[in-house]
């Protein structure tokens, strides 16, 4: 089997605000000494388990990743007229076999019922809990020890034998991610723009008040983004239980997302949705290496896609040249030559 899959995207994104830090402006990364564009992985990675293709290709094999199990188990429970303070017990004590729960305030419903950090349950978690709850309605007492034993290390959830999963208080059932996502950059130079705008009051017509009916602004920037992935094949079949269907399934969900799936962030105001331009697949065992220092050195060519292109292909060169690398087999597309397509590399994926 070839164990690693690597992916490289170049992605071109107009005028566009898709990942905000904490002051709503566009992240940026300092690389090669210049400033550039970023896009959080965590941001890339929500947007393609959220997408509707993601679901599509994978129904019935996502989890669910949320902090208010406990909330939605003992709204559950009291629609079907379990007493309240059982309900509340009962509840907490099935969340909280997933982690620990919030202290309780008084002036926070329900907080008491949350975990702390966001737990990811997988399918057959969420089949356990289901049933627990609906064998307490019916007997109408507390949840046993042994009843209390819902984590698995089963998994048939995608998304968790992908990007991992975490629970610090049940280490035994954490799973190590098979899938690494790299945050995507620019591949040249970006300064951040400021955009200022009106809106009009549709009411007003002027005769008493001609000024704009609000003031605001927003930042943005555009640039062809690299971005880089990592999958370990083997690693996510084990994940999945070895069930390699599924895991040509989940390798076709991943690639059709990353491809296709823009982050949503301001997409209302800029409409900044785009396609990969550009997709290098390879396959081997050699130890993976991203090709991002082929933008070390900022591109400056007009026609930014056909040398960034070049770049990538050089670099990946290089590095067979120098390190030996000789069992990698290779498949991309190209939208800007026509060259390629994204069955073909989906199909390339799959195979072992």
């Amino acid at each position: 089997m070839n164990r690693f899959i690597q992916l490289h995207l170049l992605t071109s994104y107009p005028p566009s605000n898709l990942n905000r830090d904490d002051l709503g402006r566009p992240k940026t990364a300092i690389l090669g000494g210049v400033n550039r564009l970023r896009i959080s992985s965590q941001s890339l990675k929500r947007a393609w388990r959220t997408s509707d293709s993601f679901k599509e290709k994978l129904s019935g094999h996502i989890g669910t990743r949320t902090k208010e199990m406990g909330i939605q188990i003992y709204n559950q429970l009291i629609e079907k007229g379990i007493k309240e303070k059982d309900a509340r017990d009962w509840a907490k004590s099935i969340a909280g076999v997933f982690g620990k729960l919030k202290a309780e305030k008084k002036d926070s419903p329900n907080n008491d019922l949350e975990i702390e950090q966001l737990s990811h349950f997988s399918i057959e978690e969420k089949n356990a809990i289901d049933a627990l709850v609906a064998k307490l309605v019916l007997e109408k007492k507390a949840p046993s020890e042994a009843e209390l034993k819902l984590l698995k290390k089963e998994n048939t959830s995608a998304d968790i034998a992908m990007f991992g999963r975490m629970l610090a208080s049940s280490p035994a059932f954490n799973k190590e991610a098979s899938i690494q996502v790299a945050h995507a950059i620019t591949v040249h130079k970006v300064a951040v723009e400021d955009d200022f705008f009106t809106a009009i009051d549709d009411l007003n017509k002027n005769d008493v008040d001609a000024g704009a009916g609000h003031l605001g602004d927003t930042e943005f920037g555009a640039g062809l983004f690299y971005l880089y992935i990592c999958i370990d094949r083997e690693l996510l079949l084990s994940n999945l239980n070895n069930n390699l269907e599924l895991t040509k399934q989940t390798l076709s969900a991943l690639l059709e997302a990353c491809t296709t799936v823009s982050p949503t962030g301001k997409q209302n105001s800029f409409a900044s949705r785009a396609r990969a331009m550009y997709c290098l697949a390879e396959k081997g065992n050699s130890q993976p290496r991203s090709l991002h220092a082929a933008f070390l050195k900022q591109i400056e060519d007009k026609d930014v896609l056909t040398k960034s292109i070049e770049e990538i292909v050089k670099m990946k060169n290089n590095f067979s040249k120098v390190y030996g690398d000789t069992n990698t087999s290779e498949i991309s597309f190209n939208v800007l030559t026509g060259e390629g397509s994204l069955s073909a590399i989906s199909t390339f994926v799959q195979e072992d």
